[in-house]
């Protein structure tokens, strides 16, 4: 009685033959390991590297990093919740601009496709807060090749911020823009600014009145340059932090990829010198 007792609590050890069979699967197929799983651990651990040196990446530019397709890179970062690090900082207050009488000064590159470098430069400043006070970085990019080849830092965002960017993007390049496009904040508009556009024979663009899409370009490249920076608290002088956004640039000229470049802006501004060297050459 106990034995019979024993088999219907205990049944028969089925054999993987017998398993395979009543599966109607190959007795080799019960051995297998999905290698997805640890693929897909390999390139979390590779995005997550690259996230470190760039929070802002989304999926697109990692997978140009990587040199992986974006697809596969997506469905990773979606497993595993990996996003780009977004923040809200506080703002500094700001002057009320509504007694401001109209600029005379037109959005001149509405639509406007440069062909090469030094055709626009468009310029504007940004806040950083930094031990409970704001300091201002002024910025000047050749939207040909979106390398940002002037710029400024400053304790108050007047005219002397963005002249003294102005003043560095023409010591840094060959020659002056045909155009140089910016909001119509007062620095922009200001007599020493404009006249020093014009003694360089430099054409002024404005975007119209609050409309920041119109230069979304210098938007874009503070939204992303911020994130890349990190805290400014982890900085304990103002020396500290002028170093780190010198870097922060030098790092988003010469290696942060530009998702509509798929190369960093050096590397683009190099290509566009050798292909012009290249047809100078042909056509001699």
């Amino acid at each position: 009685m106990q034995i019979a007792r024993d088999k219907e609590l205990f049944p028969k050890k089925v054999t993987k033959v017998e398993l395979a069979a009543s599966l109607g699967v190959s007795r080799s197929s019960l051995y297998y390991q999905p290698k997805r799983p640890a693929l897909d651990l390999e390139l979390k651990s590779q995005i997550e590297s690259v996230l470190v040196d760039n929070p802002s990446y989304g999926h697109k530019r990692v997978a140009l990093e990587l040199k992986l397709n974006k697809k596969r890179i997506r469905r990773v970062m979606k497993k595993f919740g990996l996003k780009p690090y977004r923040r809200r900082p506080r703002k500094p207050n700001k002057k009320d601009d509504l007694n401001k009488p109209p600029t005379k000064y037109q959005n001149l590159i509405k639509n406007f496709c440069p062909i090469r470098p030094n055709i626009v430069w468009v310029s504007d400043f940004t806040y950083i807060e930094f031990q409970d006070r704001f300091i201002y970085l002024a910025t000047v990019m050749d939207l040909y090749t979106r390398e940002i080849i002037g710029w400024n830092i400053g304790r108050f965002h007047n005219k002397n911020l963005v002249i003294g960017a102005l003043l560095n993007a023409l010591a840094n390049s060959e020659s002056s823009p045909v155009y140089i496009h910016s909001d119509q904040g007062s620095e922009y508009d200001s007599v020493d600014y404009t006249r020093l556009c014009e003694t360089n024979e430099i054409q002024v663009s404005m975007s119209r009145k609050a409309r920041p899409g119109e230069n979304a370009f210098q938007e874009s490249f503070y939204s992303t340059f911020k994130l890349d920076l990190g805290s400014t608290g982890q900085f304990d002088t103002f020396g500290e932090l002028i170093e780190a956004l010198h870097l922060q640039i030098y790092k988003y000229n010469n290696k942060r990829i530009h998702t509509k470049l798929k190369m960093s802006p050096k590397q683009f501004r190099e290509q566009y010198i050798l292909k012009e060297k290249e047809c100078t050459n042909m056509s001699n």
